[in-house]
């Protein structure tokens, strides 16, 4: 099965090795046809810390690391 890639925007740098980045969805709503902006964070393991607040990112999904994280930043 193919891993999942998503795009986002890195929100925190906070924790070391790791980055939250939010991931904005846009769809249809079923009945009244309005566009709807969805955001969803994910924590996601950034080994090197090269990643700063506002930067676009993709990441990957992998196994468990912690708690939290289970996604890793795409290398591009």
């Amino acid at each position: 099965m193919p891993k999942r890639i998503l795009q986002g925007t890195v929100t925190s740098t906070a924790n070391t090795q790791t980055v939250t980045v939010a991931v904005e969805r846009r769809f249809l709503h079923p009945m009244y046809k309005k566009p709807i902006r969805s955001t969803k964070k994910y924590r996601a393991h950034d080994e090197a810390e090269t990643f700063n607040v506002g930067d676009k990112i993709r990441i990957v999904e992998c196994a468990p690391i912690s708690k939290t994280k289970r996604w890793t930043v795409l290398a591009d």
